[in-house]
């Protein structure tokens, strides 16, 4: 079949297996020639593998110095009847397929990570097929809904405000405009229900459940990722419900942090760059900022996507030659540290003040911008032929 991209406000509606293959390849050629990630893990689980920094992890984990055997679980779709499925599930497949022409051990589990049966497969799989346990989890499940683990009901996230509405810019990639969208402040369960949806009691959950069964090694490591921003992205992000849930993920690693020490263990939160993910492109009023944040740090030398910040956490922070991580105040992992630079801010800042929906497109990056969502969905390569019939057989079991 001929697959074209077809997009509904910020959902890409269709992927392209090529594609997807052609930007797995580009992260591993990139991660090749960066600085090596001399004393990595050898044995990891990622819990998100299928896109973004889960994949990013993988990805540099393999090929980016350590040679890591992974573990990755996702809840993606295949090809089926109904459709060509999801960008992620050929992640899996081609990542899976690079990893084993080098050797290495990928294996994945795709269903839903929330779930007891889900945890049991991976559990059996660590203690029967590879090797008894493993020395990092990285926690990257980015999901607007999660069923209660005591009554099965399902929860969702609200992106909202807390205390007062807000509004602000959100770009429609189907058509290409910015609008004004206004969102109103959430209600107490709605803080609630996003601090358990998005927060770190999954998280614990997994370490402890994965402690429980012996199958964490000596030294282990787990990493969950976090933003924080500049001021103005911070009435919906940092001081909005999605705020409330990150706050409760930095909680959330100190308490995993005291319960590793018994095996010289720790858990980090590591604050990420402002991206272009599948989750960002729905946060109100962030889109704007990041036109102006790539125009301003791609002029200045320092734009970072997925891989460059997964390969410099892993390479210069996490596993360091001198065995230590660098962490802020508050004990988190800072990779954000070029974004928020302040020769970098003020200009941003000052592009904001002149940014409208009719200047958006000349004053921000929104070609890159633009191009980095359809590029996680397998189009915009320009050594693919798009026009070309694309066989579905060979990606039909990840």
């Amino acid at each position: 079949m001929i697959i074209h991209p077809v997009i509904k406000g910020q959902v890409a509606k269709s992927c392209h297996p090529v594609g997807c293959g052609r930007a797995v390849a580009e992260q591993i050629a990139y991660v090749r020639q960066a600085p090596q990630i001399a004393k990595g893990p050898r044995k990891v689980l990622v819990l998100g593998a299928s896109s973004g920094f889960g994949l990013a992890s993988r990805i540099a984990l393999a090929f980016g110095g350590a040679r890591a055997d992974s573990i990755g679980v996702a809840f993606e779709r295949g090809p089926s009847e109904k459709g060509v499925g999801t960008a992620g599930w050929y992640n899996l497949v081609h990542f899976s397929h690079q990893a084993e022409k080098e050797g290495l051990i990928a294996r994945d589990f795709v269903g839903d990570a929330f779930s007891q049966e889900m945890r049991a497969r991976v559990a059996d799989y660590i203690r029967e097929d590879f090797g008894g346990s493993v020395d990092l989890v990285v926690y990257s499940l980015a999901t607007g809904a999660r069923p209660d683990p005591q009554t099965g009901e399902l929860i969702r996230s609200a992106i909202k405000p807390i205390g007062g509405q807000t509004c602000g810019y959100s770009i429609d990639l189907e058509r290409d405009c910015l609008e004004q969208q206004c969102l109103p402040a959430a209600t107490d369960q709605e803080i609630e229900d996003t601090v358990k949806v998005m927060g770190g009691e999954d998280w614990v959950s997994w370490i402890r459940f994965l402690d429980g069964e012996g199958l964490l090694a000596e030294g282990c490591q787990t990493l969950a990722f976090s933003y924080v921003g500049p001021e103005c992205t911070h009435a919906i992000y940092h001081e909005g419900t999605l705020g409330r849930a990150k706050a409760h993920l930095h909680r959330s690693a100190d308490k995993i942090d005291a319960a590793l020490e018994v095996i010289g263990g720790q858990a980090h939160v590591v604050v990420c760059k402002a991206l272009v993910t599948k989750a960002s492109v729905f946060i109100p009023g962030l889109s704007p900022y990041l036109l102006a944040l790539f125009r301003v740090m791609k002029e200045m030398g320092l734009h970072e996507g997925c891989i460059e910040q997964m390969q410099r956490l892993y390479a210069d922070n996490i596993y360091r030659a001198d065995g230590v991580i660098p962490v802020d105040g508050e004990r988190l992992v800072r990779i954000d540290d070029r974004e928020m630079r302040a020769d970098v801010q003020a200009q941003v800042t000052q592009i904001l003040a002149q940014m409208t929906p009719e200047t958006f497109r000349q004053l921000g990056d929104y070609d890159g911008y633009k191009g980095d969502f359809m590029k996680l969905n397998g189009f915009g390569f320009d050594d693919v032929n798009y026009d070309q019939d694309v066989d579905l057989d060979p990606f039909d079991a990840a």
